[in-house]
């Protein structure tokens, strides 16, 4: 199994998805970590050159639309083989981009990556959806 963690620092996972600057993938089996890679993550921050606004259009709720479609498209593409992708916090339309792509987000309030990996491994990971926005 592959877990996505969103980070910084390859050790604690980022508070907010869209900022992150990278994931750091686990391979977890047998209720082992063997094997772990920082890959990179596009990001608000490479958005913000593109000359689009981040909020396209405002009859369509914040995190939808193509503008945002496009983007979690792109955020996802680094991490397809993935079937988990933790973080700290992230945007509706970005969870249900996710969820619709077969990832499985979970918001979790556990920083540390590891910690957070074994408790999801051992079905003790609580998905706080009440820190989407």
């Amino acid at each position: 199994m592959k877990i996505a963690a969103i980070t910084d620092d390859g050790k604690t996972i980022s508070q907010h998805f869209g900022r992150a600057a990278y994931y750091l993938v686990i391979t977890a089996e047998d209720h082992n970590i063997i094997d772990c890679e920082m890959r990179g993550k596009p990001g608000h921050s490479q958005f913000l050159g593109e000359g689009q606004e981040h909020h396209e259009d405002l009859t369509v709720q914040h995190g939808y639309g193509l503008v945002a479609e496009d983007r979690h498209t792109r955020m996802a593409e680094v991490v397809t083989d993935c079937q988990v992708l933790l973080c700290r916090g992230m945007g509706r339309g970005a969870y249900d981009s996710m969820q619709a792509r077969g990832i499985h987000p979970v918001v979790t309030d556990i920083a540390d990556i590891e910690q957070a990996v074994f408790a999801y491994l051992d079905g003790k990971l609580v998905d706080h959806v009440d820190r989407l926005h």
